[in-house]
């Protein structure tokens, strides 16, 4: 049965290894290039915009709900840790999922990565958007016209902007790994700078009473706030896309998958407290450019603000830099092993990189990119991202039973229940996504077994080696 074709960890590391018919990647990135990749994926859009949709869930509790979404990644953090050292591969989910759970498994999870690295981008590049229009405005007054800046969800025509960054991220990408990991290590470190800048402007203006009342939504806002704080840490496991290209990924891409989460959530924290503590919960929620305006607020100028703008059209070019990477090296995987179109899986001789892939990504999510809201994605992107992140959890079990001998640079602590809780915060999370996000997304899944059953299954090359292992076998019966 094809739910029982599993691929052992040894046969997917010594296939990534092989050079298979040019097609290998070189190892170029250390563990600072790691780490700068991490904090590429993860802050941007859910920080510089996303940051007004959980406070106008949750209020001053948004602190709250960002530890909660925090503990829910450390839970999964873990998981990705083990796997990333133990089956260091660019396939991440897919890959583990492939080794621990069965085929149908890992192409549905595969499928579902559609949804976290390339809906994600095109949800980011509309977050871009934003911002290029804040920073346009703060330097000549002036903005692009609505109907070249937002797609017709959002009363525009064409979102431009959204497009053209996807453009900028493919061709950085397919000039070279090493081009492409310096600029994430530069973009990291300047956003992180202006974030931190933007925490000391906001301090100085902080006052207790902006924090009151801290929940005023109770519970049921600081739930909600988790789910859309949530959205804030997705792409902290693309880390583990670059299994084949860091020159130590049994070491660094554990260190790196933690110190890229905690990071994040002492940044996150900091900048909701700076930015309520100034202005007040009730001016950040449900704000465009909201950091900006917190700044050009507290120092009565438009200059802050436009440093500001410019620090966050800098960081979302990071996350879909570094996102659209994680994509195309999990399409690559799945190239390789003959569950989507081998187009996938070619790599330039002389870039080193999966070129065509590259531009086939670009193309097919600028689409959404340029007609669709941040809005209609979101939630989407975030339930495929938690189930992905509750097999993770799976996995780890599965080849903890199957897998015993395995060598594992990085255990998962508090075994199994770190596991079993990551898996209950994840169901939680989704369940608070609601019925409609739900049923979109069984509607995804369905597609997903639509595509494996009449692609996947029937190009399986791990099925076909097995058909002609029995087949050889048989010849050597009937011989004998």
């Amino acid at each position: 049965m094809p739910a029982l074709r599993i691929k052992s960890p040894e046969l997917l590391v010594a296939e990534s290894g092989a050079d298979l018919e040019g097609h290998g990647l070189k190892r170029t990135m250390g563990l600072f290039q790691l780490i700068c990749f991490g904090v590429g994926a993860i802050v941007g859009t859910g920080i510089f915009v996303g940051l007004s949709d959980s406070v106008a869930q949750a209020g001053p509790a948004v602190v709250v709900s960002f530890v909660l979404a925090a503990i829910t990644c450390v839970f999964t953090a873990f998981a990705f840790a083990e796997l990333g050292g133990a089956i260091p591969v660019s396939g991440s989910s897919y890959s583990f999922a492939y080794a621990g759970l069965g085929e149908r498994t890992a192409f549905l999870v595969g499928w579902c990565l559609l949804l976290e690295y390339g809906v994600s981008v095109s949800a980011v590049a509309v977050g871009w958007s934003q911002y290029v229009n804040e920073l346009l405005d703060s330097l000549t007054g002036l903005e692009l016209p609505a109907a070249l800046s937002a797609g017709p969800g959002d009363g525009g025509v064409i979102n431009l902007p959204a497009v053209v960054v996807i453009a900028l991220a493919s061709v950085l990408l397919v000039r070279g790994v090493r081009e492409s990991a310096r600029a994430t290590a530069a973009m990291a470190v300047l956003k992180l700078a202006i974030l931190v800048v933007f925490c000391a402007i906001g301090f100085s203006a902080f006052k207790d009473g902006n924090l009151t009342p801290f929940s005023p939504a109770g519970l049921g806002g600081i739930g909600a706030g988790t789910t859309a704080a949530f959205f804030s840490y997705i792409g902290f496991d693309a880390i583990t896309t670059a299994g084949e290209e860091a020159r130590n990924p049994r070491r660094d891409i554990p260190i790196a998958i933690l110190v890229c989460l905690g990071l994040a959530t002492l940044l996150y924290c900091a900048v909701a407290l700076a930015a309520i503590g100034a202005i007040g919960g009730d001016q950040v929620g449900g704000r465009p450019a909201a950091l900006s305006y917190v700044v050009n607020e507290v120092t009565g100028s438009t200059a802050g603000g436009a440093v500001i703008a410019f620090g966050a059209v800098v960081a979302i070019a990071s996350v879909v830099l570094a996102v659209m990477y994680g994509q195309t090296r999990i399409l690559m995987s799945m190239a390789r092993d003959g569950l989507v179109p081998r187009v996938f899986e070619r790599v330039s001789p002389k870039t080193s990189t999966p070129v065509t892939g590259t531009l086939l990504v670009a193309l097919v999510f600028a689409v959404p990119a340029a007609f669709a809201s941040l809005d209609a994605v979101v939630n989407l992107c975030t339930i495929g991202t938690l189930a992905i992140m509750a097999v993770v959890n799976v996995t780890v079990i599965a080849l903890r039973r199957r897998e015993p001998g395995l060598t594992r640079s990085f255990r998962v602590p508090l075994y199994p229940v770190i596991p079993v809780l990551g898996v209950g915060f994840c169901l939680y999370l989704m369940y608070e996504t609601g019925w409609t996000t739900w049923i979109q997304f069984a509607a995804f899944l369905a597609a997903g077994c639509l595509v494996y059953a009449l692609y996947g299954r029937r190009n399986s090359r791990l099925a076909k080696s097995a058909a002609a292992t029995r087949t050889d076998a048989e010849a050597v019966s009937q011989a004998v």
